[in-house]
């Protein structure tokens, strides 16, 4: 076995065996907490211990089959008996089909915790895990706020850190510690279907959402013992984002330099951060599942990267290694494959194959005990910070703020800052409050498609579990106008026409037609499809519309950019809603009448043709069009794009050095005014280019950016800074590098050349 070649080293061992992990420098753990892990494994039996490193779903604990639980849902205590009890499983998880309210997550967190802490001999409470990626949806009434892409469309960390803080807060008032968020896949392929659930398409926008939601969810300090506060768990590491076909969990090839400078560092932002557990990708990467790669569970995350959290498989993942993959015969050799490879707990999630045939595989020398010790202090090591042990149930009467109109106030207000405003032929926005609309299309009157999947149900589908009194789009158009100045027609579904004759006919003489149109809900290899274009009906629906003469605002409910360039001439205002949660709706509607002047922009490129999916961060070879000319790369909007109902003007871009020597950071301002007539937000992005590498470098990267409040008229001077680091790129030798030679600063449309001057090449650690 080839080791790889590191700025530190790191050991490559191949034994079958495995063995414990050096990974957590002692330097870095609290001595207390490892003298109490070592108190509790010391009377700790084999069994207790592959227990430990167990997760099953709660479907295992109910009432029916799984997947098709028993309703009105209850515990099956025979089961619990069995699970908890006798096979001593130490996490549970999911919900079982729909949301549950807060005082049945109550009965339920409690019955299991019973079990757990005065049955079971070892007395170690379960560590609960629920995929709370939006707010706490899988609780009833609980405040949903944006999906991640669309937060990223704030790029307002800040928005994104309360969000965490706010779903922390509601999901220990569930009786849950511990959410399966963020995702830190980087989300440059838009036929992916979990895009949405992404920052974007680039590095270092999405590494500084993602640091700051791990602080919502953890708090600044990562006290996760603090009842207000959760473990997060990074997902899903590593590659799983840039499949070949597009597809959910199929190939990806990801050469190691691509895999260093684009997909690490993003994880590594969140450790660094004080994440607590992290969650593998269930895909395969250069032929390998990455549930069976040491090199990258052990050698790259736990020992090069320091990671000393919980290392979780994604759901089934590996029994899939022999019935998908096929690089294991049975489970006995799957499992000796992802143990051995750095696994601490498996989603197994529906039986107890996993536990019976670990033991054996410890008890046959397959398996070593260090490797057990070394999952088992890892899970410990979590249950102890979360307070577990003293608090195993918190309550929700200690939670009065849960889905009250303070946390709606703050998803509204992170709403409002998603919609981005993606054309505005003739200033057709805002709309005026004493015109007469047609609202139609199918992402107009439902809830389901301002939120998308993991909400109140798996795929997000049921309207029976929609929050109550929440708004969709035609209710806030109605809102603002009034419903005598509006008329709706359904026009279509998301795939199948309905009335577009009828939506036609009703566009006729309105001041404008409001044509909402989307996606499906769906998340995972659900959202898999094979024709990125917006489907025919949707794009018959603007056809017909158009031949009225009405002027068209198309608003997109969608969780990635679907192609619609067949019919973005005919329509005047574009408007870019994302999937923006509950409150999605009204935010929308302000953005559409004035009433909030928009400032999302793209945290993504937006295709102008279904086979042309090129990232911004693209190489300039990539720019090479059929004429020779470099015009090739021509999206339909360009990612950090977006306007706005004012206008910004940018000068007076200045370096305070042209000549660089690398050791003091290289400070950038530039001016920005508000020429208009509006308050506005406007973002405020860097962006460098190295003129000549021994990489071939990006056309562009985005290395900084801020966010800013300008009044009407007014002026301000920002200030950005860049090290030398913020440069690197992973070089050919694997090491991260900053090569000396000309560069240039863009802000806008302004332009600054500078030389990095320094001796010789700088060189970073990961």
């Amino acid at each position: 076995m080839l080791c790889w070649i590191a700025l530190l080293a790191f050991s490559c061992d191949s034994s079958s065996t495995g063995g414990s992990s050096s990974s957590s420098s002692k330097a870095n753990l609290d001595p207390d907490v490892e003298s109490r892990i070592d108190g509790i494994m010391s009377k700790m039996t084999l069994d207790d211990k592959v227990g430990e490193m167990t997760q099953l779903s709660i479907d295992a604990l109910s009432y029916g089959e799984p997947y098709q639980l028993d309703e009105p849902h209850k515990l099956h205590l025979d089961k619990m008996q069995e699970v908890l009890v006798d096979y001593k499983v130490g996490s549970i998880l999911n919900v079982g089909g729909h949301a549950y309210t807060k005082e049945h997550w109550e009965e339920i967190i409690t019955t299991i915790q019973d079990y757990a802490v005065n049955k079971k001999a070892s007395g170690i409470p379960v560590l609960y895990g629920i995929d709370a990626i939006h707010g706490t949806n899988y609780t009833v009434d609980a405040t949903l706020f944006p999906q991640q892409l669309a937060q990223a469309a704030t790029w307002n960390p800040e928005l994104s850190k309360i969000a965490g803080r706010v779903t922390a807060y509601e999901t220990r008032a569930s009786g849950i510690p511990w959410t399966f968020s963020p995702v830190l896949d980087l989300g440059k392929d838009p036929r992916w279907p979990r895009l949405w659930e992404t920052f974007g398409e680039d590095v270092h926008l999405s590494s500084k959402m993602g640091e700051a939601l791990v602080k919502g969810y953890e708090g600044d300090n990562n006290e996760i013992g603090d009842k207000e506060q959760i473990a997060s768990c990074m997902k899903h590491f590593l590659g799983y984002s840039v499949t070949m076909s597009g597809k959910d969990r199929t190939e990806a090839w990801v050469p190691e330099r691509m895999l260093r400078e684009y997909f690490v560092p993003g994880f590594k932002k969140a450790i660094d951060a004080g994440s607590h557990t992290i969650m593998i990708c269930s895909g395969e990467m250069n032929g390998i599942p990455v549930h069976t790669d040491k090199k990258i569970l052990t050698d790259l995350l736990k020992n090069e990267l320091g990671f000393d959290g919980i290392v979780l498989t994604d759901w089934e993942d590996i029994k899939y290694l022999y019935s998908r993959h096929r690089v294991a015969e049975n489970d006995y050799d799957a499992i000796k494959l992802a143990i051995n490879a750095g696994i601490d707990m498996s989603m197994v999630p529906m039986d107890l194959s996993f536990t019976k045939t670990l033991k054996k595989l410890v008890e046959d020398g397959e398996v070593s005990m260090s490797r057990i010790d070394d999952a088992v202090r890892r899970i410990l090591r979590v249950k102890i910070k979360l307070g577990l042990f003293e608090t195993p149930v918190t309550s929700y009467k200690d939670y009065p703020k849960f889905g009250g109109e303070e946390h709606a106030e703050a998803s509204y207000k992170a709403a409002q800052e998603v919609i981005t405003l993606l054309k505005n032929e003739d200033g057709v926005l805002p709309l005026s409050k004493s015109g007469k609309y047609l609202v139609t299309g199918p992402t107009a009157n439902s809830m389901n498609y301002l939120n998308g999947g993991w909400t109140n149900t798996w795929q997000g589908d049921k309207t029976d579990w929609n929050t109550e009194g929440k708004k969709t789009i035609l209710d806030a158009v109605k809102d603002k106008v009034g419903d005598g100045n509006v008329t709706y027609v359904e026009g279509t579904t998301i795939n199948e026409a309905k009335n577009i004759s009828a939506a036609a006919s009703a566009a006729r003489g309105k001041t404008a037609a409001i044509v909402c149109l989307g996606e499906h809900t769906y998340t995972e290899f659900v959202g898999n499809l094979e024709d990125l274009a917006l489907p025919k009906a949707q794009l018959d629906l603007v056809n017909a519309i158009a031949k009225t003469g009405t002027p068209i605002v198309l608003v997109f409910a969608e969780g990635r950019p679907r192609v619609f360039s067949a019919v973005e001439p005919k329509v005047k205002g574009v408007i870019m809603a994302f999937l923006p949660g509950n409150e999605g709706g009204r935010a929308t509607a302000d953005v559409l009448f004035g009433d909030v002047n928009p400032s999302g922009r793209l945290p993504i490129s937006y295709p102008r043709h279904v086979n042309s999916l090129v990232p911004y961060d693209h190489k300039r070879t990539a720019m090479v069009h059929t004429d020779f000319s470099m015009e090739a790369v021509n999206p339909q909007y360009p990612f950090g794009y977006g306007l706005s109902y004012t206008t910004y003007e940018y000068s007076n871009l200045k370096l305070n050095t042209e000549k660089w020597d690398g050791k003091s950071p290289l400070e950038v301002s530039v001016d920005v005014a508000n020429t208009g007539d509006r308050d506005g937000k406007e973002v405020v992005q860097l962006y460098t280019t190295d003129y000549v590498a021994s990489i071939t470098p990006s056309n562009r990267r985005l290395r900084a950016f801020d966010k800013i409040d300008l009044k009407a008229g007014e002026k301000k001077t920002v200030k950005l800074t860049l090290d030398a680091r913020d440069l690197a790129f992973v070089g050919r030798d694997l090491r991260w590098v900053t090569e000396s030679g000309k560069f240039a600063v863009m802000v806008d449309k302004l332009t600054q050349d500078f030389e990095l001057i320094a001796n010789d090449n700088l060189y970073f650690e990961e």
